[in-house]
């Protein structure tokens, strides 16, 4: 009886690492979802308001100087931890014009080509 009884009882205790593979978990994004498409579009010279437009409000902006911004997104798997990443983007302006870009996606072909005044 005492070993029915631990039996049993390991037999539910264990139960939810071995029924966790059956259980749905969904895909959880965070932050700005970018493209390499829509950082193709960035020109060094464009108003923040500009890059607002492209591509959207950035996700962090620094407290210490209104001049950088951030741009981070974390998409965290349901299904396995091996398939979680981060995407960030660091956008410098001067005088309020887009002056650099540094980031986990590859830099705009035109990126130092001015957009037309």
């Amino acid at each position: 009886m005492k070993a029915l009884i631990i039996a049993g009882s390991l037999l539910v205790l264990s139960g939810c690492s071995v029924f966790e593979s059956w259980v749905y978990r969904i895909d959880i994004p965070q932050g700005n979802y970018l493209e390499q498409r829509d950082i193709n579009q960035l020109r060094v010279g464009m108003t923040k308001e500009q890059v607002v437009y492209v591509i959207g409000t950035p996700v962090a902006e620094n407290a210490f100087d209104q001049d950088v911004w951030f741009y981070v997104f974390n998409m965290n798997s349901g299904v396995s931890k091996s398939e979680n990443y981060q995407r960030n983007v660091k956008l410098t302006f001067v005088e309020g014009k887009l002056a650099s870009y540094e980031g986990d996606f590859d830099r705009p072909e035109n990126f130092d080509t001015p957009l037309e005044q």
